[in-house]
């Protein structure tokens, strides 16, 4: 438990021991270097807004240049899932997390509409690498019961520093954008810093070379006809396309509404403000509900509260209401889908599941700003917030559907196709 929960007033010192208590060290050092990561996290989120409103490049390329940097991310779900499974979960984050920070300082310097789709390709590439890695650690460290919380607290310090990200770097980039990316860079390897000093190596033993002939062997292609767990990535794949339009179209409706990049901060921030105050006191609302139901509501929320923004104009009010709503709905949505992808995942697969898991969002990375930039080019952007309507709604009652059926595997923790005897010895390919 952080030490700061036994400076909190007494009648708050129970329910931040039970939201926060508990929880061994590896993990507080592991939520510390995501904190520290996102604080500095600002390329992502302005990079479209560089690009149109700096760079003057058009919105259907500031879409394909997002949409480049998440097929360099949906490469990495896979190659950073398996490389926690084959070398370690350490080694893994930490040179992930070295080559994010040169490539995103490169990325500053880029000239020419080329060097930085190809630079933002690698950014990608290099960024999503450790996410799998990281969601291993979590599951490795944290007992089962605990898992929930786990992610949720996590998720929580993603947040702060993307609240706080968000709203200082309209600001600093007020003075000029190579300042982001360079800062960008510099927490990145800060983060790394904190991993190789203090966040020791969590991968399980792998099987004694006798028992491996007798286990069944999880590689890549066993987690893709887990038929169960990829309806589950599926629905959330439609739900991160929702999600993807805050940072990427959002970002180029407001400037085309003449609003400017401090005004986009502070309304982007308001997802990650929103987070951090409500993510602990609703993880503990819902916890112990029916998770089927709570994913479902989660995708509706976002579906139909980024929808509303078609009715936005030029109020920034108004699109402060807007990430509101779809930010409750993330809220209630992403340790629910975590927590049950880690009881999905076999022990000794769980690099290969979570980066499958991954490879959700950023596959939605990879296409939800194009199709977000080129509906709004070319049909408007009405199209756009009607979409993510239609998705929320289809993945909330896909969750519904998907969420009961794998609930008895959830609590065994066995992928369909694995009979019960031999789910916990499952090896790696």
């Amino acid at each position: 438990m952080p030490a700061a929960v036994a400076q909190l007033p007494v009648r708050f010192r129970a329910a931040a021991t039970e939201s926060l208590g508990g929880l061994p060290s590896a993990f507080w050092w592991l939520w510390t270097s995501t904190l520290v990561n996102k604080l500095g996290g600002f390329v992502v989120t302005f990079m479209a807004l560089y690009l149109t409103a700096v760079r003057g490049y058009s919105t259907g390329y500031a879409g394909l240049v997002a949409s480049l940097y998440g097929l360099g991310s949906a490469v990495a779900s896979l190659t950073g899932g398996v490389l926690a499974d084959r070398i370690g979960r350490r080694p893994t984050i930490l040179v992930a997390q070295t080559m994010t920070a040169l490539s995103t300082a490169a990325l500053g310097f880029s000239r020419g509409q080329l060097v930085i789709a190809a630079v933002a390709f690698l950014t990608g590439l290099s960024a999503n690498a450790s996410r799998p890695a990281i969601s291993a650690v979590i599951a490795d460290v944290v007992p089962a019961a605990d898992r929930v919380r786990a992610f949720s607290i996590n998720y929580w310090a993603i947040n702060i520093g993307f609240g706080v990200s968000a709203a200082v770097a309209g600001l600093i980039a007020v003075h000029g954008y190579l300042l982001l990316f360079l800062a960008d860079a510099a927490t990145t390897l800060l983060c790394a810093l904190v991993v190789f000093t203090k966040v020791p190596e969590s991968r399980p033993t792998a099987p004694r070379p006798d028992e491996r002939a007798a286990a069944p062997r999880v590689g890549l292609g066993t987690v893709f006809r887990d038929g169960r767990f990829i309806a589950l990535v599926s629905m959330t794949f439609l739900f991160a396309m929702v999600m993807q339009q805050g940072s990427t179209t959002l970002a180029m409706v407001m400037g085309q509404a003449k609003l400017s990049a401090t005004q986009y901060g502070l309304v982007i921030g308001l997802n990650g403000f929103l987070i951090v105050l409500l993510q602990i006191p609703v993880t503990r609302m819902i916890q112990g509900r029916d998770r089927a139901k709570l994913l479902m509501t989660g995708a509706l929320l976002a579906g139909w509260g980024a929808a509303l923004t078609a009715f936005a104009g030029r109020s920034v009010l108004f699109f402060a209401l807007t990430v509101a709503i779809w930010t409750v709905g993330e809220i209630i949505q992403m340790p629910s889908n975590m927590s049950l992808v880690a009881e999905l995942s076999p022990t000794h697969a769980r690099g290969r599941y979570q980066g499958v898991s991954s490879l959700a969002w950023s596959s939605a990375a990879c296409l939800g700003p194009a199709l977000g930039g080129l509906l709004l080019e070319h049909v408007g952007a009405d199209s756009v917030w009607g979409g993510c309507a239609l998705l929320g709604t289809v993945s909330g009652i896909g969750y519904l559907l998907v969420a009961r059926r794998v609930a008895d595997a959830a609590a065994a923790r066995i992928p369909e196709g694995l009979p019960a005897r031999t789910a916990a010895e499952a090896t790696v390919a």
